[in-house]
């Protein structure tokens, strides 16, 4: 067991304001019981928990590397929310994800990364590339960047897509050395020049006691139905023993994204 001193703040939703519908899964800007706003993630949207458990995971790794990541936290979401919904899909879409939820610090007047107005200096644009990489995060494209500009400074979002390997956990270790290859769709990917600095700088900081620590944030609850483990022990050091193997074979998606570049040159 990890000794962990990271946790993540629980609140309760106490209301619905409106759906995210440009998102995949739906999200919706919810208020919490601390006054505050937040993006809802919700358990019961097409991904499942999963989509939870690579958001905490990629968030707060993107976190402890210094990128700016709105605050996670767990968000309960109460029964009465489905009954009152007039909308028969978000209806469906409450009523799945009644209880344990997660949701991101809304950021409210932030405006979408767009890389022909904003210009990223090059050893940002490596350390995101490289973290994309590590993550397997296929979501970071010219099309949808999933960064925002709030108050001239870049934030990462939406991690939800990262660790595909997790939805069948099929050859998941041998997935481990893989090369990232959908790496050269990535926005950044053109301005990433510094990238084995970058790796030199995250291997240190990515040790084995963060990365466990990072993992144990993820509910018990959220674990159970994966039949792959026989228990919540073993499926939480499957994530550990995945994230561990890539930092420290890193020169092997290094290498990839240092060759998709080239390409594009």
């Amino acid at each position: 067991m990890s000794d962990s001193q990271l946790t993540l703040r629980s609140v309760n939703v106490t209301r619905y304001v409106t759906p995210l519908r440009e998102g995949g899964s739906m999200p919706a800007i919810a208020e919490a019981d601390d006054g505050f706003l937040y993006v809802l993630k919700f358990k019961g949207a097409g991904q499942g928990v999963k989509a939870l458990i690579a958001e905490i995971i990629g968030g707060e790794i993107a976190r402890a590397l210094g990128f700016r990541v709105p605050e996670i936290v767990f968000a309960s979401l109460d029964e009465a929310f489905g009954r009152i919904e007039p909308d028969e899909e978000i209806q469906d879409l409450l009523r799945a994800s009644e209880g344990l939820n997660l949701a991101l610090h809304y950021l409210s007047g932030a405006i979408t990364f767009d890389p022909l107005v904003t210009v990223i200096d090059a050893k940002t644009a490596s350390q995101i590339v490289w973290l994309d990489c590590l993550l397997t995060n296929m979501d970071r494209t010219a099309r949808n960047t999933n960064m925002l500009i709030w108050h001239k400074e870049l934030w990462l979002i939406d991690h939800g897509a990262s660790l595909y390997f997790h939805h069948s956990w099929q050859n998941w270790k041998e997935q481990a050395l893989r090369p990232f290859v959908l790496i050269k769709d990535h926005v950044m990917l053109p301005m990433a020049t510094e990238l084995e600095s970058v790796d030199r700088e995250f291997r240190q900081l990515l040790t084995p006691g963060l990365i466990a620590d990072i993992v144990h944030l993820i509910p018990d609850e959220w674990l159970v139905e994966e039949y792959s483990f026989e228990t919540l022990t073993e499926h939480r050091q499957a994530y550990i023993h995945f994230l561990e193997t890539r930092v420290a074979n890193s020169e092997i998606f290094v290498k990839e994204a240092q060759n998709a570049r080239e390409t594009l040159i």
